[in-house]
């Protein structure tokens, strides 16, 4: 027992000599961010190798979305707890967000219908305004903008085209009208320039969110493939390059990734219409526990100097579960694909443990090609809304606003191991580890640094050997936990 101890001292003594990491860790024992200094032996023990030399894709950024439900909760709130959400995500002690979304015009996180240009036959956009959004939703981004040291990137998806500009005249459904594609190209570049004139820049759009629709349960607008290439490169990529605007990133589909490949096809067919793409957008809902290597890189493989942005993933069909942090390392999440999938695809949708959803598809599309990572609502109230369809999700945030109170939930401090700690213009390393329970990624940040984030999913801790050209770190994460591991 005593030979036992003692070589258990000098195990933790070991750890604590490597002067050169740092190690940040949250786990489902409560630990929230917590940095380590000490590492406890654990009887398994994982092998992690990292090749410095084999360097990837470049990191765009990891964050969340801007939409009317998280604005106006937090325009709710007295002006204090606004401030610490923002502090939260942006500030510089906080998740630090790098990459976002908003919606262009209503979706289903609104508190109801709009469009920018709401007359019907207005082909000349007359009457186009934005003053909707100055209500919540461009003050919560203007402060944002203003507690970010480092500044974030913005994507903006527009749910649907206006409904005058649509076959079935609806938000919800329908196509767009061929006669339409011009005014509809010149309608997002306003939103470009209306945007520009209030100091936000939108880095990258989509040209609409979710083209398969969503079973016409709330805004949507089909387009297949093909129509929605031409759009591009024969409406919307000449109007932004026109307008000033030849910079912004094209990013195509917007949907999940079992339609990749002929998306892509069709996005890169050629030179005309590759030239307009910035790159590829995907959702994660799919799957709760496939993040679908194949189909990423499929995409990679298509366009190797092209973007892959995950634009959009949440915890669906569930209501927050309210300081209640134990859940959320629970395998009790369920999701709205277990209802639309078809029976021989259910098993893609088994119930899930929420940290580990994320935290797993962050490091199984970094691994896989992806250049960055965007969650969906930032903030949402204890139904898991506001939203008009009752459509109701989790949120890594979740407010009271009668209360005003906030509650962070586990969900924050995984996606803040990832977008805090690993920055724009990072390149992803190559990456080993075979491991049933443990994954991880790593990249160098533009400083120099090299950050290896780690999950253990399994019921007990495992140590770690580290390999980083030819030196060892031994380490050890806790059962159930998220580690970020910087070298100096």
């Amino acid at each position: 027992m005593k030979t036992k101890t003692l070589l258990m001292m000098a195990l933790v003594l070991q750890a604590c000599a490597h002067k050169d990491i740092c190690v940040w860790e949250t786990s489902s024992e409560g630990e929230q961010l917590v940095q380590k200094t000490e590492f406890v032996p654990a009887e398994k023990k994982v092998v992690i190798e990292i090749n410095s030399t084999e360097e990837r894709q470049t990191l765009t950024g990891i964050g969340g979305s801007f939409t009317e439900a998280t604005s106006s909760l937090l325009a709710q709130m007295s002006k204090e707890k606004r401030q610490e959400v923002i502090d939260a995500y942006f500030g510089p002690d906080g998740a630090r967000y790098s990459l976002t979304r908003t919606h262009v015009g209503s979706c289903d996180f609104s508190r109801g219908h709009y469009c920018y240009d709401e007359v019907k036959g207005d082909t000349l956009l007359e009457h186009f305004s934005i003053k909707v959004d100055e209500e919540t939703l461009l003050p919560l981004i203007k402060d944002a903008q203003k507690t970010s040291h480092d500044g974030f990137r913005i994507v903006a998806s527009p749910w649907t085209a206006p409904f005058w500009m649509k076959d079935n005249q609806e938000y919800v459904g329908g196509a767009l009208l061929p006669e339409y594609q011009k005014v509809y190209a010149d309608y997002l570049v306003k939103y470009l320039e209306a945007y520009k004139a209030k100091g936000v820049d939108i880095w990258g759009l989509t040209p609409v969110n979710e083209p398969y629709g969503n079973g016409n349960n709330w805004e949507s607008m089909y387009f297949d493939p093909p129509y929605e290439a031409a759009f591009v490169r024969d409406y919307l990529g000449p109007a932004f390059e026109k307008a000033g605007f030849g910079n912004t990133q094209i990013l195509g589909y917007d949907q999940n990734r079992n339609g990749i490949p002929e998306w892509v096809n069709a996005m890169y067919a050629d030179e005309a219409t590759a030239k307009y793409f910035g790159g590829l957008a995907v959702h994660w809902y799919e799957s709760t526990v496939e993040w679908q290597p194949d189909m990423l890189t499929y995409a990679h493989d298509k366009a190797p100097g092209k973007l892959i942005i995950e634009t959009e993933g949440c915890c669906d069909a569930e209501v927050p579960h309210w300081k209640d942090d134990a859940w959320y390392w629970k395998c009790e999440g369920t999701d709205w694909g277990w209802d639309w999938a078809p029976e021989e695809q259910k098993y893609l949708h088994p119930k899930y443990v929420p940290v580990f959803r994320y935290a797993r598809d962050i490091i199984g599309c970094l691994n896989n090609w992806v250049n960055g990572w965007i969650d969906w609502n930032m903030v949402l109230d204890r139904q898991g809304g506001p939203n008009w369809a009752n459509n109701w999700c989790l949120a890594p945030v979740i407010v009271d606003p009668k209360a005003d109170e906030v509650y962070f939930t586990p969900m924050y401090y995984a996606l803040s191991h990832f977008s805090r700690f690993l920055r724009p213009e990072a390149k992803v390393l190559g990456v080993k580890c075979e491991s049933k329970d443990v994954m991880a990624t790593a990249v160098r940040n533009p400083n120099g640094k090299i950050v290896v984030v780690v999950m253990n999913q399994g019921k007990i801790p495992m140590g770690l050997d580290l390999a980083i050209d030819g030196k060892h770190y031994n380490l050890s994460i806790t059962k159930e936990a998220i580690q970020t591991i910087i070298i100096k």
